[in-house]
């Protein structure tokens, strides 16, 4: 019997890479109020597992769950969306 992925991916933005192996990543999400109907955006930031320090400020990445590997970090970067623009 062959298995799954099962493990939930999130895409996102970076908006620090100033700890080591690791960058925090902005999730953001539409929600509709459950009583007005208005749209509205919900955010939420992670701690992710960057093992070369090679994602930095404003890249767009998919991540993925894991198993805790620090206090506050449980998931990891799958790939690359979209580089920041640097001037």
């Amino acid at each position: 019997m062959s298995e799954t992925n099962l493990s939930r991916t999130l895409t996102g933005k970076v908006v620090s890479d100033k700890m080591d192996k690791t960058i925090t990543v902005l999730v953001e999400r539409k929600v509709k109020h459950a009583l007005y109907g208005k749209i509205m955006v919900r955010s939420k930031k992670y701690h992710v597992h960057d093992e070369n320090n090679e994602f930095h400020a404003g890249d767009t990445v998919i991540i993925e769950e894991c198993r805790p590997l620090s206090k506050t970090k449980a998931w990891r970067v799958i790939k690359l969306m979209e580089k920041a623009i640097t001037i």
